[in-house]
C-alpha cells in the first residue's frame, strides 16, 4: 500500500519528508513488480506450477504443524521424566539432610558448619557438568553465620537461583523448581534447578538439587532434527508425487490445445494419441472425432464455396458474351430512338439504363471472385491523392447535381504522395462518395483527406438518414442494404462496399464507418503512406468532429490493424521459577 498524502497543516519540512518517502516508495513498487512478473506471468499460465505450488504449500503447513506437535510432545515427555527422577532423588536427599541437621539445637552449634559439608559432600552425584551428575548446595539465608556450601565450587550457582526462587524456598519454605541455563567452560548448558526447605530444630535450611539436563536436550534437538528431517522429505515427496499426478492430467491438456492450435491453423489432419480406457482416453477420442466431424464439415462447405465461386465466375463469364450482342444491339436501337414512337423510346432508354447495371453487377461480380480466388494483386506506385480525390468528385458531379446534393472538399494544399494502388483507391473512393450522395438527403457531401508521417486518411461524411446501431459493421457484408425493400430505384449492386473493403485490405488498410440516426454517417479509408507498414492510428478521427460523442464506434472492418553462526536453539527452554 502506497503511504498517504501528507495533510496541508504539516509543517512543510515534513511534508517534503513525506513527498520524498512516497516517490521511493513508488520507485520499489515498481521495481518490485518488474522483477515479480516472469514469476507472476508464469504463476497465470502454468496450471502444473499452480497445482504443485499450492501442494507444497498446504503439505509444508500440515508436515509443519504435525512436526511442530511431534517434538513439542516428544520434548515434554523427557522433561517430564527427568523431572520426576530428580523429585524421587529430592525426596530422599531432603530426608537425609533432615536425619543429620536435626541433631543440632541451635545454629550457633560450632559443629553445624561441618554437618552441612559433611552433608553435602554426601548428597553430591558426580560431575555436575555432566550427564547422571548434579550440583548440590545447602544454604540458610534466614541465618547469615552459616554460610552456603556448594558441591562443586567450579560452578556459580547463584547464576542458577533466582531471587524468586530463593524467597519462595526461604520465606514461605515451599518447595520450587525451574530450568536455567548459564555457560560452562564456554558452553551454555541447561540445569533443572529444584528446592526444598530442609526442617531442623531450630528452624529450617534451603536445599538446592540441580541436575544438568544434557542428555535431554540432546535427545530432543535429536527429535527435532529427525522430525524436521522427516518432515522436509515428506513434503519434497508430496511435491513430486503432485508433479507426476498434475503433469498426467495436465500433458494431455496441453497436447489438445497444440492440436487445436494447427487444426485453427488449417491442419486439419491432426489428431491426439489415444492410450489406454480411462477418461482422459476418452477426452481425447472424443476430440478426434469432433476433429474428424469439422474436417468433413469444412471440407464440404470449402468444396460448396468452390463450386460457388466457380459457378459465380463461370456465369460471370459466359454471360459477357451474349452481353456484348444485347448491347450492341442495345447501342444500335438507343441510336435510333430519336425515330421512335415515345413509348419505344421510352423502352430503349430503360433497356440501356438495365443494361448498364447489369454490366456493372457483372463487373463487381468477377471482381468479387478474384478476391476469392486470391488472384487480385496491388499495382503499387507514389501516386498523388489530390487529383484522385478531385477526379472522383468530378465525375459524380452530375449525379450530385441531380439529387440537389454539393461535394465539398477538404483537402491541403501541397500534394499528399502515398505508396497506392491509383485504380483501387479511386474505386474505394468512388463508392463511398457515391454512396454519400445518394443518401445525402440533399445536404452537403464533405471529403476530408490528412495525412501524417505513417498514414493517410480519407473520410467522407454524408448529413442524411444515417445507420442504426449495430449496421455499422452490416454495411460492409455483400448485397446488404440498410432498407430492405427492393422496390427501392437507388443504390446499386450491393457491392460496391464489400469490394472497397477488400481493396482497403490489399492495401493493409482499414475501412471503417460511422453513424446515427438522423445524424448522418461518416465512413474512413486509411492507408499506408509506404505499402507494406503496419498501420497503428489514422490522421483524422473516425467520428465527426461535430459530433459530440463520447465513446467512438467500433471499427466496421479491421483490414490490417493488430491489436559467524549462533548456537542452535536448543528444544528446551528456560522456565521461570514453579513453586509446588
Amino acid at each position: 500500500m502506497a503511504p498517504m498524502r501528507a495533510p496541508a497543516w504539516l509543517p512543510m519540512p515534513i511534508r517534503r519528508t513525506l513527498r520524498v518517502v512516497r516517490r521511493q516508495w513508488r520507485i520499489v513498487v515498481r521495481r518490485a513488480r518488474k522483477v515479480s512478473a516472469p514469476a507472476r506471468r508464469a504463476w497465470r499460465r502454468s496450471l502444473h506450477l499452480r497445482v504443485v505450488t499450492l501442494t507444497l504449500v498446504a503439505s509444508s503447513l500440515l508436515v509443519g504443524g504435525f512436526g511442530w506437535f511431534i517434538a513439542d510432545r516428544s520434548t515434554q515427555i523427557l522433561l517430564d521424566r527427568a523431572r520426576d527422577e530428580v523429585s524421587s532423588q529430592m525426596s530422599g536427599k531432603v530426608d537425609y539432610a533432615v536425619s543429620q541437621l536435626t541433631v543440632h539445637r541451635t545454629e550457633r552449634d560450632p559443629k553445624l558448619p561441618t554437618t552441612i559439608s559433611n552433608t553435602v559432600t554426601r548428597l553430591s552425584d558426580g560431575d555436575p557438568t555432566e550427564s547422571g551428575g548434579a550440583l548440590l548446595e545447602l544454604r540458610a539465608d534466614n541465618y547469615p553465620d552459616l554460610k552456603p556450601v556448594i558441591s562443586d565450587e567450579r560452578i556459580d550457582a547463584s547464576a542458577l537461583l533466582t531471587r524468586e526462587m530463593r524467597h519462595s524456598v526461604a520465606n514461605e519454605s515451599q518447595v520450587a523448581r525451574q530450568i536455567r541455563t548459564i555457560d560452562v567452560r564456554g558452553e551454555p548448558v541447561k540445569y533443572l534447578v529444584w528446592g526444598s526447605p530442609v526442617p531442623t530444630s531450630f528452624g529450617h535450611v534451603e536445599l538446592y538439587y540441580m541436575v544438568p539436563l544434557t542428555t535431554e536436550d540432546k535427545a530432543a534437538n535429536e527429535i527435532r532434527a529427525t522430525v524436521a528431517v522427516t518432515g522436509l522429505a515428506l513434503v519434497l515427496l508430496l511435491g513430486l508425487l503432485a508433479g507426476l499426478v498434475t503433469r498426467m492430467v495436465v500433458t494431455p491438456v496441453r497436447v489438445a490445445a497444440r492440436t487445436a492450435q494447427r487444426l485453427s491453423a488449417g491442419l486439419l489432419d491432426q489428431r491426439m494419441k489415444v492410450d489406454g480406457e480411462d477418461d482422459l482416453a476418452l477426452l481425447a477420442a472424443s476430440f478426434n472425432q469432433m476433429a474428424a466431424n469439422l474436417q468433413r464439415q469444412i471440407v464440404r462447405l470449402e468444396e460448396m464455396s468452390r463450386l460457388q465461386r466457380r459457378f459465380t465466375s463461370d456465369v460471370s463469364h459466359e454471360l459477357r458474351t451474349p452481353l456484348t450482342t444485347v448491347r450492341m444491339a442495345a447501342d444500335l436501337i438507343f441510336s435510333e430512338r430519336d425515330e421512335f414512337e415515345p413509348a419505344v423510346a421510352r423502352s430503349a432508354e430503360l433497356l440501356q439504363a438495365e443494361l448498364d447495371r447489369f454490366e456493372s453487377l457483372l463487373t463487381d461480380l468477377l471482381e468479387i471472385s478474384r478476391f476469392d480466388a486470391g488472384f487480385a494483386a496491388l499495382d503499387a506506385e507514389h501516386s498523388d491523392l489530390v487529383p484522385i480525390i478531385e477526379r472522383v468528385a468530378e465525375r459524380l458531379a452530375g449525379l450530385a447535381e441531380r439529387v440537389g446534393v454539393t461535394i465539398e472538399l477538404r483537402l491541403p494544399d501541397t500534394p499528399v504522395i502515398a505508396e497506392v494502388d491509383p485504380r483501387r483507391v479511386e474505386r474505394i473512393l468512388r463508392n463511398l462518395v457515391g454512396n454519400a450522395v445518394e443518401h445525402g438527403e440533399r445536404r452537403p457531401v464533405e471529403v476530408t483527406l490528412a495525412t501524417d508521417d505513417a498514414a493517410v486518411a480519407v473520410t467522407v461524411r454524408d448529413h442524411g438518414v444515417g445507420l442504426k446501431p449495430g449496421e455499422e459493421r452490416l454495411v460492409f457484408n455483400r448485397f446488404w442494404r440498410a432498407d430492405p425493400s427492393r422496390a427501392r430505384q437507388t443504390g446499386g449492386t450491393g457491392l460496391g462496399l464489400s469490394i472497397s473493403v477488400e481493396d482497403a485490405r490489399l492495401h493493409g488498410g482499414w475501412l471503417e464507418a460511422w453513424g446515427e440516426p438522423g445524424g448522418g454517417a461518416q465512413f474512413r479509408l486509411t492507408v499506408p503512406v509506404r505499402s507494406g507498414d503496419r498501420l497503428v492510428a489514422a490522421p483524422l478521427p473516425l467520428i465527426p468532429r461535430d459530433r459530440d460523442r463520447a465513446i467512438e464506434a467500433a471499427p466496421a472492418v479491421d483490414s490490417s490493424a493488430p491489436q559467524t553462526s549462533p548456537a542452535a536453539p536448543s528444544a528446551l527452554g528456560d522456565e521461570p521459577a514453579e513453586v509446588l
